[in-house]
């Protein structure tokens, strides 16, 4: 039986870790090939954990070659657009089309509004929302070319509704939801289509952390995953405190696939009921 994705090529980035690598292994478990790319590399702004590693983008071309598909990986910044330009041409030039583009790389950071400092919010704009402008800008060429495609961007409960304390990373996220209204409309008489998805919090490395966990429960000077359970479960309407990558690639893959052939410009919450409590 032909995966949902069979035989396409889906340029995704942020793939070293975290939702990317979930989405180019779920992808890569459908059929399709995979253009990764990673900055693996700080950013000076954000602290409250480790960025991504060139050993972890070789991890997730490990586990989709494992699964008899292709990966074409180059670490990139989403902030520089020819390079991600350089990196999707060149995975075409090896996997022979373009089909997906999953603007998936971003960052976090926790900080009162007026202690946002300059350099923080040009960096999470630059990242969180040219990126994402980038990384559509690099693909939708190809996507044109193969006749139409599907293009998700990765927002947040954040680009729906005001979260306090992340007034750069809220901003930007709901800049996000501009860009795929946007190209929904523009590129639709090319068969292309353009949705977003918006994750509550995800049990990755951008949330399991001591200052998320503080965020959650400020009267513990040691905050622990433990002890930021409950308040976590009660922010989400359904009795789950996070979910788990593989929820989102779930939604990423029915966007993506021609059983939503017919969805675009759409905001798509997977968030355990978070943006209806």
């Amino acid at each position: 039986m032909a995966g949902r994705v069979q035989g396409k090529v889906a340029f995704i980035t942020g793939a070293a870790r975290g939702q990317g690598r979930s989405h180019a292994l779920r992808l890569a478990e459908e059929g399709a090939d995979v253009i990764a790319v990673d900055l693996c590399g700080p950013i000076p702004t954000i602290e409250m954990y480790p960025p991504a590693t060139e050993e972890d983008l070789a991890e997730t071309v490990r586990q989709v070659e494992a699964l008899d598909r292709r990966i074409v990986a180059t670490k990139a910044d989403v902030r520089d657009r020819g390079a991600l330009e350089a990196a999707v041409a060149e995975g075409v030039a090896q996997l022979g089309r373009l089909d997906i583009v999953l603007a998936n790389a971003g960052v976090f950071e926790i900080q009162p509004a007026l202690e946002v400092g300059d350099d923080a919010w040009r960096e999470m704009i630059d990242i969180n929302l040219t990126g994402v402008w980038n990384t559509c800008r690099a693909g939708l060429p190809h996507l044109i070319e193969a006749g139409g495609g599907s293009i998700v961007l990765t927002s947040s409960t954040a680009g729906l509704k005001g979260t306090p304390n992340t007034v750069h990373y809220t901003a930007a996220k709901h800049g996000v939801v501009g860009i795929m209204r946007t190209l929904a409309n523009e590129f639709a008489a090319q068969s292309i289509r353009v949705n977003s998805v918006h994750p509550t919090g995800v049990d990755t490395q951008m949330i399991m952390n001591p200052k998320t966990w503080g965020l959650f429960d400020p009267e513990n000077p040691n905050p622990t995953r433990e002890g930021a359970e409950p308040i976590f479960r009660s922010t989400n309407a359904l009795p789950v405190p996070w979910v788990e990558p593989r929820d989102i690639s779930n939604a990423v893959l029915f966007l993506v696939s021609d059983e939503a052939r017919y969805i675009t410009g759409v905001t798509l919450p997977v968030d355990a009921g978070y943006t209806v409590k």
